[in-house]
């Protein structure tokens, strides 16, 4: 049996040696080295020969695939047999006849409540519609939204209808009325609790969303420690604040009661970031999961009011499989699933010029080849080759004469191609860009869960 080693930088250490062990039937035993570099695609064939150490029980050396350098030389002066790994980890299993890893993103730790901000004003037929959309996109909760001093005659209704539709349902408002009403008329949750409102509990099933008043964490420390000791089923946020207005202080919030209190449900509201930064929201909705899993918070609240939000709560649900899938396999979140890559791609192009210009010489036919690298948009058949980066600049070279059809035909796919170049997208003739999860609705193997409703599931 031979014995290999593996070469690998700190970050990918962990997920390195899960992605071996995943291998079946190894035929094979195995030392991993890091090379104390941060990310493996750093090193350089020079630092892996200073570096490496004593090798003498091995028969091969596994390098990372994007490492740098004149492998060949390396070769020689170790004496070792090296082969250069794939390019992405989850896909070094075929070296050795495996199926490549294909992360599970059925599962998830994190429940998400998608609030209905303008209930009170939409009528209870509006208001179902509504809530089967979010749970569709991956809402667990509905939340009903209230607004401040206006009456809400059919919160009942709406509250025992979606019950009756076997959704949980929680009631946003900060009127003690309203939230009695709502307990009352069967909704699982209550934001928000105070320590002036705690009193209504008494008599209340429902779950509450406990908070501070005016950011009074010393008090807000005791109101939990009340309701622990009153064995109270709840949920705490310190509330996150919006970027410029104490987002940092904020997060150091969460910190501090996790590390205070590590076994209590913790929600976090990122409506707060989303909507309020005009930027686009997968980014920012993979970073807060990222914060989400790290301190093992349990619920999110969330909402899509904003054009720029209106596909948040999908982001949100496809962002915590991937997080969870990440912290699982003990590997950075990159390729698990590219939902969340919205504006860009993240292969390299397929062809250089020079191979498309290759390719060219070979055509034989009249038939229109439409290719995009980092030079531009290149369209080409056996008698032309055109590089432009705008696809009217091509209009004089084509040779379409009367056949509209195919001069449509030109004009979509010229257009999908600028818009791949300028973005840096991939670009496949005949086919349509890739948008992520804006088109693309389910994730790979997503399976709707509704176990961390108000069952409470713990957190590992």
């Amino acid at each position: 049996m031979k014995n290999i080693l593996f070469i690998t930088g700190k970050l990918a250490e962990k997920g390195l040696r899960t992605v071996i062990e995943s291998i079946e039937n190894k035929d094979f035993t195995y030392e991993i080295r890091n090379l104390n570099v941060n990310v493996a695609a750093l090193l350089t064939t020079d630092m892996i020969e200073r570096r490496i150490g004593n090798i003498d029980s091995f028969d091969e050396i596994i390098i990372p695939g994007r490492v740098r350098g004149d492998l060949e030389s390396l070769k020689e002066n170790i004496n070792k047999k090296i082969i250069r790994g794939p390019d992405e980890l989850k896909d070094l299993p075929t070296l050795f006849g495996a199926s490549p890893v294909k992360y599970d993103l059925s599962k998830f730790e994190t429940s998400i409540f998608g609030e209905i901000t303008d209930a009170l004003n939409m009528t209870v037929e509006e208001v179902i519609k509504r809530a089967e959309y979010f749970r569709l996109e991956g809402a667990d909760v509905i939340d009903i939204g209230c607004l401040p001093n206006k009456k809400f005659p059919h919160l009942e209704e709406i509250v025992q209808e979606l019950k009756n539709r076997n959704f949980y349902v929680s009631i946003d408002s900060h009127n003690t009325e309203e939230l009695i009403r709502g307990s009352k008329a069967g909704a699982d949750y209550l934001l928000s609790i105070k320590d002036e409102t705690y009193h209504i509990l008494e008599n209340l099933d429902s779950y509450p969303v406990l908070i501070p008043t005016d950011y009074n964490m010393q008090n807000f420390y005791k109101l939990i420690d009340r309701a622990l000791q009153d064995k109270l089923t709840f949920i705490a946020d310190p509330i996150l604040d919006p970027i410029s207005y104490g987002f940092t202080k904020s997060i150091e919030r969460y910190i501090y009661l996790r590390e205070k209190y590590p076994d209590i449900h913790i929600m976090i509201g990122i409506g707060n970031i989303t909507e309020l930064t005009h930027a686009d929201t997968s980014g920012m909705n993979m970073i807060m999961l990222g914060i989400v899993e790290e301190l093992k918070l349990n619920h999110i609240l969330t909402t899509q009011v904003s054009r720029h939000c209106s596909t948040v709560i999908r982001e949100t649900d496809l962002a915590r499989r991937i997080i969870h899938a990440a912290s699982e396999n003990n590997i950075t979140p990159k390729h698990i699933n590219n939902g969340l890559l919205i504006n860009h791609g993240h292969k390299d192009y397929a062809y250089t010029s020079d191979e498309l210009s290759d390719m060219k010489s070979n055509i034989k036919d009249k038939n229109y080849r439409i290719y995009v690298n980092d030079d531009g948009v290149h369209l080409f058949n056996k008698t032309i080759y055109k590089v432009f980066s705008d696809p009217y600049d091509f209009y004089e070279f084509l040779e379409v004469d009367e056949d509209s059809g195919h001069s449509f035909y030109l004009g979509v796919e010229l257009a999908r191609a600028q818009i791949a170049y300028q973005l840096k997208k991939e670009y496949s003739q005949d086919e349509e860009l890739d948008w992520g999860c804006l088109i693309d609705k389910k994730a790979d193997n997503k399976l709707q869960s509704k176990e961390l409703g108000p069952t409470f599931k713990k957190r590992k």
